[in-house]
């Protein structure tokens, strides 16, 4: 089992910056990839971020130059800098940690970006 808690959400205008937080904690190891996806009201949930074990990491064309995923092994924490925020990443922001068998998801962290 692993547990993860976001933070670092908030209310920005467009232009600023935010940085959410992912702690995770229980069975590290079998963690295998790391992520951060987002849903829009009335969208499907969507990639953003990834980082794998390997440090190599993917991005969605939306955020890309715009967004960097990063982690702290020693914390266990996943980072996700947004910057030259629009109102269009406005929406729930989750955690995820991916192993062998499935995923693990955080409870969501609210970001709103106002025009």
């Amino acid at each position: 089992q692993v547990q993860l808690v976001e933070s670092g959400g908030g209310l920005v205008q467009a232009g600023g910056s935010l940085r959410l937080s992912c702690a995770a904690s229980g069975r590290i190891s079998s963690i295998n990839r790391r992520g951060w996806y987002r849903q829009a009201p009335g969208k499907q949930r969507e990639l953003v971020a990834r980082i794998y074990s390997g440090g190599s990491t993917n991005y969605a064309d939306s955020v890309k130059g715009r967004f960097t995923i990063s982690r702290d092994n020693a914390k266990n924490t996943v980072y996700l800098q947004m910057n030259s925020l629009k109102p269009e990443d406005t929406g729930a922001y989750y955690c995820n940690a991916d192993y062998a068998l499935g995923s693990w998801w955080g409870q969501g962290t609210q970001v709103t970006v106002s025009s």
